[in-house]
């Protein structure tokens, strides 16, 4: 599990849901004014590996997930391998991500100054 504590994961900005008919293999944003509980994703990328790497990487932490029985998928989203967990389960899967040694990269705000 080495590479997991060199890995940087980052929050993909948006919400998503499965492609209908593709469970656990295709993902579509989430339109802004439709809300739909059952089906609300968020999508975690790897910002510190590339390639063949992230892929083995990302496979660690979905296996790291389902120990604490998260359901997750890895989907290939815009050519990079991507984590989708229910949004429902997010707090838990950020916890065990940390825990696991991934550090997660946050947007910085304004109102924090250098």
């Amino acid at each position: 599990m080495e590479s997991i504590q060199l890995s940087v994961v980052h929050r993909l900005p948006q919400s998503y849901r499965w492609l209908s008919g593709f469970t656990g293999v295709k993902v579509e944003p989430l339109p802004f004014n439709g809300v739909d509980e059952d089906n609300n994703l968020i999508g975690l990328k790897l910002l510190s590996h590339e390639g063949a790497e992230a892929w083995q990487v990302m496979q660690q932490l979905n296996l790291s997930l389902q120990e604490i029985q998260v359901d997750c998928a890895i989907v290939e989203w815009e050519g990079e391998p991507c984590l989708f967990v229910q949004r429902s389960d997010e707090s838990a899967t950020m916890c065990r991500l940390k825990n696991v040694g991934a550090a997660i990269a946050e947007p910085l705000s304004a109102q924090y100054p250098f």
